[in-house]
């Protein structure tokens, strides 16, 4: 049984080369952390709800022994009266910030952050949602949080996407620019809490062309190739970038939910749908044979998971990885350019500009105005048969043999 911890023992911890945790052995779950560092802090260890559960209670000396054991004992009698002392703390945490953030001037970034996204971002369509919400949690508020709209000067947006930029970001720096435009713009005209944006006149910070970048058949096979270099599941990834030509990350977030292999169906919902409209896949025979060795994870309805709690990520470093394995003659390309080969290789198949463009979730080009609201039609079949086209064609370039003597790829 640990001895009850003493002031002067506190005094004499020395630190060692890996975090330790030293019980006390009068209050059951307190411990002492002792860092490398030298820095110690106290924490109660506990179970609630069946499961390990951890309450930080503060620095030592700052906090001594005698508090640090009362404050155990007061989440000793919250957990047996029901109730949860890490979740009470953040509870606390929270309110305390609702109330300091109710205090603060209107025009503080927080403010209008928070007003714009439940006000203006919300009828936006999920996908676009979800890069606001990045945006403006991952650069927006760490920078400038505390700071008042009315205050940020062009040098901060310059330093913030010059920050953006350095880290290999350019083109998302002009997104993030675009947006704080639009958000600024919300705070004048509908919230009125500032006279002015502080962004007008500001320019993209990088130049962008329209790409139009298609690959060639033999960067394709290349591509399809030098993923089976690559774990599985980002294997599975590239190819089904390739045989459907759906966007990035609705492949990589695709349900097993979604999917039903038996019928050769992907039921992509509204709510990732970058339209907002709910999409249905055909999945030619190889893809589903892909799907059906992806391994799947207890619990985890993602297909594309390595460890079931979210999909795969890092597309950057994908790409980085199967450029590494193939020609190095071959001309920078991204993962997007095989959404537009997918496009243009229907085209050369003969496939009709509208079946692709149901097949890519669109609604422009030739089904659009009067002509969208009357226009039911779904093309199934046709759709179907396009999906068999490009695989059976997939597979002719990757096996390098030609296409009618080649039924789909699903040995491959």
């Amino acid at each position: 049984m640990a001895k009850a911890l003493t002031i002067k023992a506190i005094e004499n911890i020395k630190p060692g080369a890996v975090r330790r945790e030293i019980p006390d052995g009068e209050v059951t779950g307190l411990y002492l952390q002792v860092f490398p560092s030298g820095k110690m802090s106290w924490a109660f260890r506990y179970r609630f709800g069946g499961r390990s559960r951890k309450l930080t209670i503060g620095l030592s000396p700052e906090i001594g022994l005698k508090d640090a054991r009362n404050i155990a004992l007061k989440a000793h009698v919250q957990v047996a009266g029901g109730t949860d002392p890490q979740c009470e703390k953040q509870t606390v945490r929270r309110a305390a910030k609702q109330a300091a953030l109710a205090q603060a001037p209107n025009d503080i970034i927080e403010k209008i952050a928070a007003q714009f996204m439940a006000r203006h971002v919300k009828n936006l369509a999920p996908s676009t949602q979800g890069e606001l919400t990045r945006i403006i949690n991952r650069d927006v508020l760490p920078a400038w949080r505390g700071r008042r709209l009315s205050e940020i000067t062009q040098d901060d947006v310059h330093d913030l996407l010059d920050a953006i930029r350095d880290r290999g970001a350019p083109v998302y720096a002009n997104r993030v620019l675009s947006w704080l435009k639009v958000m600024a713009q919300f705070a004048v005209k509908q919230l009125r809490v500032i006279g002015a944006s502080p962004f007008v006149g500001l320019d993209p910070p990088t130049k962008e062309t329209a790409r139009d970048r298609v690959l060639t058949d033999s960067e394709l096979k290349a591509v399809w190739l030098a993923s089976d270099s690559l774990d599985i599941r980002y294997s599975a990834f590239v190819k089904l970038l390739i045989l459907s030509g759906q966007r990035r990350n609705e492949v990589s977030e695709i349900r097993w939910s979604e999917l039903d292999l038996d019928a050769g169906i992907w039921t992509l919902p509204k709510e990732r749908a970058k339209n907002d409209r709910e999409h249905q896949i055909p999945l030619p025979d190889p893809a589903v044979s892909i799907l059906r060795a992806v391994p799947k994870i207890a619990g985890s309805d993602y297909v594309l998971t390595l460890d079931g709690r979210g999909p795969i990520r890092g597309y950057s470093n994908i790409k980085t990885r199967i450029d590494a394995v193939m020609p190095s003659d071959v001309p920078p390309w991204t993962l997007h350019d095989l959404r537009r080969t997918f496009a243009t290789g229907m085209a050369k198949r003969g496939v009709a500009i509208h079946v692709t463009e149901a097949l890519l979730n669109h609604r422009s080009g030739v089904i659009s105005g009067i002509v969208a609201v009357y226009q039911k039609h779904d093309y199934a079949s046709e759709r179907r048969t396009a999906m068999a086209t490009w695989a059976n064609y997939v597979a002719s370039l990757v096996s390098g043999e030609t296409a009618s003597n080649v039924r789909y790829i699903a040995k491959l």
